[in-house]
């Protein structure tokens, strides 16, 4: 049986500008997340991921509704919640003044690791994920791949429970994606729960136990691929997510989808 890891309860987000109503960017979002699965969170763009995962990550506060970890609500104790997110983000927030080998330990510092451990932790991810050379380098001395590896591999210095990777291979070449993929099947294989936000719909496919389709601020179904390539009759999950941005009000987007 599987272990509940986080508990989305009716989460929304509304956008104001002064007392004046912008946006509602997420509409009473439930969900279930288990521990060491991989959760493929899917939707055009402004259906709500980014906005949802940056709720996750305590980017932002929800304005309704409550996140819960371990039975309890994620504001209750932040900091608790805090220590066991690791967070990719879309657009990353590099110290460019400090190397790679220097941001890391900057991380790990950050989170409370004393300066031996976080050498030592630093020392233990450059070479898990290939930095080894470019520990020495400024972040706009490596190419995109390593770029990726880097933010990854600085989202695990406190060794989180669950890592949550926002648009980690955009814009890079197929075989560097190929390269990155392994190195999230292999957060999955050592229990680390991933939430992933993705446009490549192969990448969904080979990497998520579940998926989450979002629209318009509220999910519309949660299911495992290969049901829903069953349910839909498609060969795979880009013809079933084209299907969904075509009528993402159908009934049968609308199931409530499955703890499959």
């Amino acid at each position: 049986m599987r272990q509940l890891f986080l508990r989305i309860e009716k989460v929304s987000k509304t956008y104001f500008e002064k007392r004046r109503l912008l946006k509602e960017a997420l509409k009473e979002v439930s969900l279930d997340l288990f521990e060491g699965e991989v959760l493929g969170l899917l939707g055009v763009n402004g259906a709500g991921k980014t906005t949802l995962v940056s709720i996750l990550a305590t980017l932002h506060p929800a304005t309704a509704g409550d996140v819960q970890w371990d039975g309890t609500s994620i504001y209750d104790n932040l900091l608790s919640y805090r220590s066991v997110v690791g967070y990719c983000p879309q657009h990353p927030n590099i110290e460019r003044q400090l190397s790679l080998g220097e941001n890391l330990i900057l991380s790990g510092r950050c989170y409370g690791l004393s300066k031996e451990e976080a050498i030592l932790r630093q020392k233990e991810l450059a070479q898990e994920f290939k930095l080894e050379e470019y520990l020495e380098a400024n972040i706009d001395q490596v190419s995109g791949g390593y770029k990726q590896r880097f933010l990854i591999a600085r989202a695990l210095m406190h060794r989180p429970k669950l890592v949550i990777l926002d648009e980690p291979t955009v814009g890079l070449d197929s075989h560097i994606r190929r390269e990155l993929w392994e190195v999230i099947a292999n957060l999955k294989k050592e229990g680390i729960t991933v939430i992933l936000t993705t446009h490549y719909l192969d990448e969904a496919e080979y990497l998520s136990d579940r998926i989450c389709l979002i629209h318009e601020g509220r999910i519309r179904t949660v299911d495992t691929p290969e049901n829903l390539k069953k349910q839909h009759q498609k060969n795979n999950l880009e013809e079933v997510f084209l299907k969904f941005v075509d009528d993402p009000d159908a009934e049968i987007f609308n199931s409530g989808g499955s703890d499959a």
